[in-house]
């Protein structure tokens, strides 16, 4: 098996560790949380645990790190895991500069090693489906996408809405259209910290003419993950909160104007949900990463994805520091 070192069991780390050491053979776990290493020292008596993150990457038996540990430092982490000559996934985002990202690209690309952020909604069952609605031309021309997450908390200290909410439904935009945006504007308002916005709008405009939207926010009484894909033929809506029907498709669409008050009638057929495996997300995205480890990286595609969100990221940021 692949020889994993884990760096960070604190709030969603603790989930990639689970998975990994289910899929792959855990032998390190790194914290500086004392009480956390104790912890998973009598989960996993056969993985050593410490505080330094050195002291995995001197170990030449391992193949790879997973790394989840506090954004700012996901750049300087993954990047001595590169220089060490291990593959790595890390949490997104990976980088919170484009410069930083293309660093770390080069690293990989230089040495033939898997650079992987974890966009763990590409790796969503219901949203796998909603790309190959939209692959196969089943909604007819993509006109827009927007999305919605939004709740009440978790209010963040160290990256504000956009780069805590926003990366999710961005790595999905980006994924979905498969081109980078030609123009990127952000506003947002910062209500409990200074500086960092709690309450961010965005939108993108691409080179084909689509166009994007997403509302992001930890100041809403209302608990949203939603995304809404709209064509010209049909439209479908991945609902997260939705236990059963993830994913819905609308066969509704403009069709032609009335010759009496200039309105468009409307045509409006079948609503149907399609049946969505239950596949945890985590445990199919850590899985393509170990098939990675073990084919190769490839083209890189993952990386080169991750720096196109990281890049846009730095945008929507520039805009919503000049007012948009």
């Amino acid at each position: 098996m692949i020889r994993v070192a884990h760096a960070g069991v604190g709030g969603w780390g603790r989930n990639v560790a689970r998975v990994a050491g289910e899929i792959a053979e855990l032998a390190w776990i790194c914290d500086l949380d004392e009480p956390r290493l104790e912890e998973y020292a009598k989960r996993y008596p056969e993985a050593r645990t410490t505080a330094s993150f050195s002291d995995a990457l001197a170990d030449e038996t391992v193949d790879a790190v997973t790394i989840a540990t506090p954004v700012p430092t996901h750049h300087e982490l993954a990047k001595q895991a590169l220089e060490a000559g291990k593959h790595v996934f890390v949490e997104k985002p990976p980088a919170m500069r484009g410069e930083e990202m293309e660093e770390l690209l080069a690293l990989a690309q230089d040495r033939g090693l898997v650079l992987m952020p974890g966009h763990l909604l590409l790796y969503h069952p219901g949203l796998q489906r909603v790309k190959e609605l939209v692959d196969a031309g089943e909604l007819g021309e993509v006109a827009c996408v927007y999305g919605n997450r939004q709740n009440l908390g978790v209010i963040r200290s160290n990256e504000n809405a956009l780069w805590s909410l926003g990366v999710h439904d961005l790595s999905v935009i980006l994924w979905l259209l498969g081109e980078e945006p030609a123009e990127a504007v952000a506003h947002g308002v910062a209500y409990l910290q200074q500086g960092i916005e709690d309450v961010v709008f965005c939108f993108l405009r691409f080179p084909s003419g689509r166009v994007a939207h997403m509302h992001l926010s930890w100041l809403d009484p209302h608990k949203m993950r939603k995304m809404t894909v709209v064509g010209r033929e049909k439209m479908v809506v991945f609902d997260d909160m939705e236990l059963e029907r993830k994913v819905t498709v609308y066969e509704k669409a403009p069709w032609e104007p009335t010759e009496s008050y200039g309105e468009w009638r409307t045509r409006t057929g079948d609503i149907y949900s399609p049946k969505i495996a239950n596949d945890e997300p985590l445990r199919l995205e850590l899985e393509h990463f170990l098939t990675l480890v073990r084919d190769g990286p490839g083209d890189h595609r993952e990386a080169r994805d991750g720096l196109a969100v990281v890049r846009t990221l730095d945008r929507l940021t520039e805009s919503l520091r000049n007012g948009g």
